[in-house]
Formats: C-alpha cells, structure tokens, sequence
C-alpha cells in the first residue's frame, strides 16, 4: 500500500502549477490553444453564434506562428487557426534557451518587456505570453505585461518582440565585423 502511494507521488509533477496540455502534431510541431472565444453576430433573422480560436505553433527550435480561426464549431476554428498559424511561421533568435538580449514588443496598447535569464530561472510568464515563449523554445526567460491583456494582443505583442531580436553574428555581418568585437 504504501509503495503504491509512493509510486503515485513519484508520477506527479514537482509544481503545483497546472500545467496546459501541449499537443504534439504530427509533423513534431507543438501546438497550444491559447484562447477559444464565443462571439455574436445580430441580424435581421437574430444571433448566429459562431467560435473564434487563437492558437500558437511552434516547433521548440527557434519557429513560431500564430493563428487565429473562426467557424460554427470549435474543432473547426481550431483547425483552421493550425492552418493560419502554419502558413505564419517564424524563424526567432534563441541563444543557450533564452533570448540575446532585452526588447520590448508592442502591439496596439498592449506591451512586453522581456529580459534575458541565467539558466535554471524557467520560463517566467504570465498566460498567452508564456504560450508563445514555450513553443518557440525558450526556456530561461522574465518578461512583464504592459497595458492591456488581452490575449490576441499579448501573444502578437510577444511575437514583435521575438521578431525584433539580433544575434551578436547577425549584427556583426550587418556592419561587416567579426562577432567577436562587438
């Protein structure tokens, strides 16, 4: 009895954070719906209701993409958003599992600060941002939310800032130096 409780505590997850399910693809992609939405439209005839989906692609190495779907049902938003965020996809600058340097990303009135971290911080991020962030890959990581939360806002927000980052390389090829004196 008491090996079957020990077993039990072993197969439990050391956090007592709900992890979010993380849906492998079949094409070693991961996928994350971060938000299913129930939206209204009024006509002359009454409501329709319809489904709205934001789902965030990415394949841990450094790709992400986000979409975001609408249909009659929910599997069908989510399917169609899949397909938007693949079509969507980025190529992002990880350096040793974290991001190279600070950025902000912006996008309407919603902004996120995101700050390198030495190893072993974890991912440290509140809701859609940290969707995002874990897909792409990274793994050490602080950032702050600024202004609105919204999530369709935060994750592109997130995304801005992904896309704005510089390797130490890139920027020494750009100016025609070598990495190491910059």
């Amino acid at each position: 009895m008491a090996e079957e409780i020990k077993k039990k505590r072993e197969d439990k997850p050391n956090s007592s954070r709900r992890e979010r399910p993380v849906k492998k693809e079949d094409d070693g992609m991961d996928k994350r719906l971060v938000s299913v939405r129930r939206v209204t439209k009024v006509v002359k005839g009454g409501r329709t209701m319809r489904f709205s989906a934001l789902v965030v692609i990415g394949d841990g190495k450094g790709n992400v993409g986000m979409g975001i779907g609408k249909a009659n049902e929910v599997p069908n938003a989510i399917d169609k958003a899949t397909v938007v965020a693949k079509k969507n996809m980025k190529k992002v600058a990880i350096v040793d599992g974290t991001i190279p340097h600070q950025t902000t990303g912006k996008y309407s009135t919603t902004s996120v600060l995101m700050l390198p971290a030495e190893e072993g911080h974890g991912v440290i991020a509140g809701g859609a941002a940290r969707a995002v962030l874990e897909v792409a890959g990274v793994k050490n990581i602080v950032t702050k939310i600024h202004g609105s939360t919204n999530r369709i806002n935060v994750v592109t927000a997130t995304l801005n800032g992904l896309l704005s980052l510089k390797t130490r390389e890139e920027i020494a090829a750009r100016r025609g130096k070598k990495p190491e004196e910059i």
